[in-house]
């Protein structure tokens, strides 16, 4: 399979580097730095399950590449629209886009761009982040990826994918109910993005903390409320579930908003809390919790202010 990697970060870089080591044709669009890195020395991934290194093709330039089989689309939220226009070249008549990034309304995003029909959703369960130019290293959490058709049904392209990833040692998942999928995992990023950046401190001191764990709970209400609000269909229980597998991750786990926070880079917060708060608004849902995150982090969305640990 010929896949492109269109944001090689810690997420579009594991997985890709996965199967890159598995023998499919990967081609990287990156800048900067780490894309003269991966270059010049290939693509290091240091893992908690082992590390290893692959030599993808990289370059800056879509039309180098082509059109492909697969995307995989992991920018940061806020360079969706542009990268997405920007990726046309690598679309063919049977490319499958599959978007692995924070928020609920990634897919329709793209689709503008690129037109309806040739999007999968899909959720990134992992800890990762570029740690130098070249090198992507996983800390913590499942590895685990969960895609789907908006409508539900099991198509022969996501199955291919599935095949695909499953091939490459990849924790994939098809499901028919992804969106359900996205909204429970957004309702976690906000709490644990947010908190863990808001308080520049890793989950475990979090967990340790009642009145802290209170509000990572009340965060993840809110969220709920407005998914009810919007007729979205979250399972009962859905906060415990989220609660639970949070108490099971790694103490030192953090979130990709405190990394990008410390490290002075803009911040994902308008698809997080800042999106929370919008919807609630519109649906008439009070969201102060997710308000106090959004209007904590807000001033640090462009970046350029590095925060201490």
């Amino acid at each position: 399979m010929k896949v492109g990697v269109v944001g090689t970060g810690g997420i579009g870089g594991y997985f890709g580097a996965l199967l890159a080591r598995a023998g499919h044709e990967v081609f990287c669009l990156a800048r900067g730095e780490h894309l003269r890195a991966i270059q010049a020395g290939g693509l290091k991934v240091e893992s908690a399950v082992g590390s290893f290194a692959v030599r993808p093709r990289a370059t800056a330039d879509p039309g180098a590449i082509g059109p492909v089989d697969l995307i995989l689309f992991g920018v940061k939220t806020y360079d969706t629209d542009e990268a997405a226009r920007a990726m046309r070249p690598m679309v063919g008549e049977g490319t499958a886009i599959l978007t692995l990034q924070n928020g609920v309304d990634s897919a329709e995003r793209i689709a503008v761009a690129v037109g309806p029909g040739r999007v999968l959703a899909g959720a990134a369960f992992i800890f990762s982040h570029v740690a130098a130019p070249g090198l992507i290293r996983q800390t913590a959490g499942p590895r685990k990826i969960v895609f789907g058709e908006a409508h539900g049904a099991r198509t022969a392209r996501a199955e291919a994918v599935l095949a695909a990833c499953r091939g490459a040692e990849i924790n994939a998942e098809l499901t028919d109910q992804i969106v359900r999928v996205l909204w429970e995992k957004w309702a976690y990023i906000c709490a644990q993005g947010g908190l863990t950046a808001v308080t520049r401190l890793p989950l475990g001191e979090l967990r340790a903390c009642a009145e802290t764990w209170a509000f990572y709970r009340g965060v993840l209400e809110e969220i709920v409320a407005v998914a009810a609000a919007r007729g979205v269909p979250l399972p009962p229980g859905v906060v415990e579930g989220i609660l639970g597998q949070a108490a099971k991750l790694e103490p030192h786990a953090r979130s990709s908003m405190y990394d990008d926070l410390a490290a002075g880079r803009r911040l994902e917060i308008e698809a997080l809390n800042g999106t929370a708060v919008r919807y609630g608004r519109e649906a008439g849902i009070p969201t102060p919790l997710n308000l106090a995150l959004y209007a904590s982090l807000k001033p640090y969305a462009a970046g350029a202010r590095p925060a201490t640990a």
